[in-house]
């Protein structure tokens, strides 16, 4: 059985995909306004599930493919991975090194 998702053109399924994530966005965001006070475990359990979230999004669309990837060529599955690991830590590193702070 065929959803009507799959019936439709993959433009409009891209742009159906953006709107939900962005709906799903804005609504997170919107909490904002309905709370003046948050308590501080609730704000750290938020930044954790958001922090995993996007752990969770970098392994499965960078460093698992880039395994995987290494694997097909001949390379050893971990250097990849490695290499651009490091790179964006000297990356993030040089960035907060040169901008200014406004602290």
């Amino acid at each position: 059985m065929e959803s009507f998702f799959q019936n439709l053109n993959p433009i409009m399924q891209g742009f159906l995909a953006t709107l939900f994530t962005w709906w799903m966005t804005m609504l997170g965001a919107a909490m904002v306004f309905f709370f003046k006070n948050i308590n501080q475990r609730v704000l750290n359990g938020m930044l954790g599930f958001a922090s995993g979230v996007m752990i969770a999004a970098s392994f499965w669309s960078l460093l698992d493919p880039a395994i995987e990837l290494s694997k097909k060529i001949g390379v050893a599955s971990w250097k990849p991975a490695l290499i651009g690991f490091l790179c964006g830590g000297f990356f993030l590193w040089s960035v907060d090194k040169i901008l200014p702070h406004l602290h």
